[in-house]
């Protein structure tokens, strides 16, 4: 089937054509309304997630609300010409039809006063994104302008972080798009020393990508997923990673072909009959990892599971259809100036080759060192911290971020979010009554009645995030269950973040287990042993652990993280595990090939001198281009780029070319087990001359008649 695509001139140009076809058919199709917003939710198990639904009832659902927070420029106690002159700024916002209070309402104006507080209700709806970071960026620039000198009139509350965090996205999936492609095509241009074969793997990934995110925008409504910003730049990098992965795997095999095979259809047939395997059970196990992320409590995670695995089906396709028949179409002069001829031997493979003899002669101890050293480096989690506050999300602070931190300076941290709980209307005075005697609570009013509940704010004196304000919400949500006659359910900010603890815990643990079980199980078909899966998934984990432990210690040492986000465990480990398996899907399976003539040793050490190349460029690519998420001042995927980024390195550079290798040395014959791939036969009987390898067996000769294709 895949040797048919490129069989000949014309089956290659039907593919092409044929895959032209259906990618400009898809962005013909009208885009899908996508309700997703930069925020994920939670499953409906969750209390957080209950409010919210009851909320949408209520007569002021769809109400946005800001708070104008007013100060000095220098920090000082606001004057009485001050105080008076925060009506004007509430005139302003006024004057666009922010619904503040009245004229003759005094200001709300801190104990110390240091901050003047002017609560807004937006004109735009809570669920419209899109109008809402419009008026606030008006009332922003009316607030602003109003401020007299020596005076500063800032916005923060919920919808001015909707707004901010909406901004970070606004063009920065350009952004890394851009700098990705540029990513990768520098690094291909290095890779391949051409000034023209770099651009056919480059085309055709960026069309893929492009291509895949316009599926997930036809079917995401269709299946029920909401996708959010965040996933869709995750998605762009993850694509563009693995599909040039999976590029550079084929290219390198048509390469080694094509000094076998005068015919360049003939070579590329052999090149897919050898790599499609490999490309699919890599991809295939990602596409499993990302599916288990539809079955976590997190609405987001659900959301980029069904993103990434889109983009990953569409890249398989891309290496194994697209790619082929246009390197085929292009012929040998694509690789200029390096053209590989028949009889060249081979340029890659002396390195790895040395590495790897040098590895056999002591595997114990080389491969017990890197053990150590991996360990040692996941020894630096220690102290560990998770749960980043909302005022720690960015990299660069948001004025909705220095407006609250402000209005913290002369009110209590949680002003800005307050804390919502519903109630059975009959039981509101009660509930109120017991929640002002809280030491920790500033504040309890009656906000809203709907349908026999009501809507209580709660202003308390922690900022949201913070392992103070979780424990009061574990402490309010205990209280209240203990009188069932409330009904009483505790949502806002700050119960959210709790809830999102709990969810990531639940997640967290159901994704590790699956795609620890998925992933063995997939190597044991591939490989068709018990051993050697067994020691590809224990060494991807000590990846992570390593990765990791390096990862905090730049957070905290380096970049001044307080913490790690909830979701960079968890992004991190799915994308090193399923990607590190990648790697030794590539090293393994030409090994095993290898070992069905050679044995295990001799087996490993032609893999490796094969594939030592390939895969480190490869995984050098992906590193940087995970590294690309630092573009994004969001600290969340500044943490997953960076951990990524240092695992696949990682994996690349120490665990596959030294620990994996070793432990097959070590193993013999074992490493396989239970089956026997030595002196097999099969695949491995083939003729072919083995990179770096002269003493291979015999080169296979052209058939009479055979032309060279350029």
């Amino acid at each position: 089937m895949y040797a048919g695509i490129v069989k000949s001139a014309k089956a290659a140009w039907i593919t092409l054509l044929l895959s032209l076809a259906v990618v400009i058919g898809l962005f013909a199709l009208p885009a899908q309304e996508n309700e997703a917003s930069t925020v994920g939710g939670l499953d409906e198990a969750y209390q957080t997630t209950q409010v919210n639904d009851l909320l949408e009832e209520f007569p002021d659902a769809q109400e946005s609300t800001a708070l104008i927070v007013v100060s000095r420029e220098d920090g000082e106690a606001m004057t009485d010409a001050d105080q008076a002159a925060i009506a004007d700024i509430n005139a302003a916002a006024a004057e666009l039809g922010a619904v503040g209070p009245p004229p003759q309402v005094p200001p709300i104006v801190s104990e110390n006063k240091l901050v003047g507080l002017v609560p807004v209700t937006l004109q735009a709806a809570a669920d419209d994104g899109d109008a809402v970071s419009a008026e606030v960026e008006s009332l922003r620039g009316a607030i602003s302008d109003a401020a007299p000198d020596g005076l500063t009139a800032q916005l923060t509350g919920g919808a001015a972080f909707t707004a901010d965090l909406a901004g970070v996205f606004s063009g920065a999936n350009f952004v890394l798009l851009t700098v990705t492609a540029g990513v990768v095509a520098l690094l291909l241009l290095i890779t391949y020393r051409s000034p023209w074969l770099w651009l056919v793997p480059l085309a055709v990934v960026a069309t893929i990508e492009q291509a895949a995110l316009k599926v997930v925008d036809l079917l995401a409504p269709v299946v029920g997923i909401d996708v959010d910003p965040s996933a869709v730049g995750i998605t762009s990098v993850l694509v563009f990673g693995a599909a040039t992965n999976y590029a550079l795997l084929l290219i390198a095999r048509y390469r080694e072909e094509l000094r076998i095979h005068e015919s360049k259809y003939e070579a590329m047939g052999k090149a897919l009959s050898r790599t499609r395997e490999a490309i699919i059970a890599s991809g295939g196990t990602v596409i499993l990892a990302l599916l288990v992320l539809l079955f976590t409590d997190t609405l987001s995670y659900r959301g980029l599971g069904f993103s990434a695995a889109t983009g990953i089906v569409l890249a398989i396709l891309s290496a194994l259809f697209i790619l082929p028949a246009a390197l085929v179409l292009l012929g040998r002069k694509l690789f200029w100036p390096f053209v590989p001829k028949v009889g060249d031997a081979a340029r890659e493979g002396k390195f790895w080759g040395k590495l790897g003899e040098a590895t056999a002669r002591a595997p114990k101890r080389i491969a017990g060192a890197a053990v150590v050293v991996l360990l040692a480096a996941g020894g630096l989690l220690f102290n560990v911290q998770i749960g980043l506050s909302e005022n720690e999300q960015f990299t660069e602070k948001p004025q909705a971020v220095t407006a609250a931190e402000t209005l913290a300076e002369g009110f209590p941290a949680g002003s800005s979010s307050p804390v919502i709980v519903l109630v059975n209307s009959d039981s509101a005075d009660a509930v109120i009554e017991e929640v002002s005697a809280l030491e920790s609570v500033s504040g309890a009013e009656a906000a809203s009645e709907h349908d026999g509940l009501t809507r209580i704010d709660i202003i308390d004196t922690y900022e949201p995030g913070t392992a103070e304000s979780n424990e009061f919400i574990e402490e309010l949500r205990s209280d209240l269950a203990a009188n069932p006659e409330y009904g009483a359910l505790v949502g806002g900010e700050a119960a959210e973040r709790v809830d999102q603890l709990a969810a990531n815990q639940h997640d967290l643990t159901l994704v590790v287990t699956s795609v620890i079980i998925l992933v063995f199980l997939v190597l044991v078909v591939l490989l068709r042993s018990l051993v050697a899966p067994v020691l590809l998934v224990a060494s991807v984990l000590l990846t992570f652990v390593a990765s990791t432990g390096i990862s905090w210690f730049l957070f905290v040492n380096v970049l001044g993280f307080p913490a790690l986000d909830t979701l960079t465990l968890l992004y991190s480990f799915i994308f090193l595990v399923a990607l590190g398996v990648d790697y030794n899907i590539f090293l393994t399976t030409r090994a095993r090939e290898n070992a069905m003539t050679k044995g295990t040793k001799e087996g490993m050490l032609s893999a490796l001198r094969s594939t030592g190349g390939v895969i480190t460029s490869a995984g050098i690519l992906l590193a940087a281009v995970f590294a690309v998420l630092g573009v994004l001042p969001l600290v969340t995927l500044t943490q997953v780029g960076i951990t990524v980024a240092i695992g696949v390195l990682l994996d690349t550079l120490v665990v596959r070319t030294v620990i994996v290798p070793a432990l097959a040395f070590t193993l013999g014959e074992k490493f396989w087990w239970p089956s026997k791939p030595a002196g097999q036969g099969g695949t491995g009987g083939r003729h072919e001359a083995e990179p770096g390898n002269d003493s291979g067996p015999k080169r296979e000769t052209a058939p009479a008649g055979a032309h060279r294709a350029n």
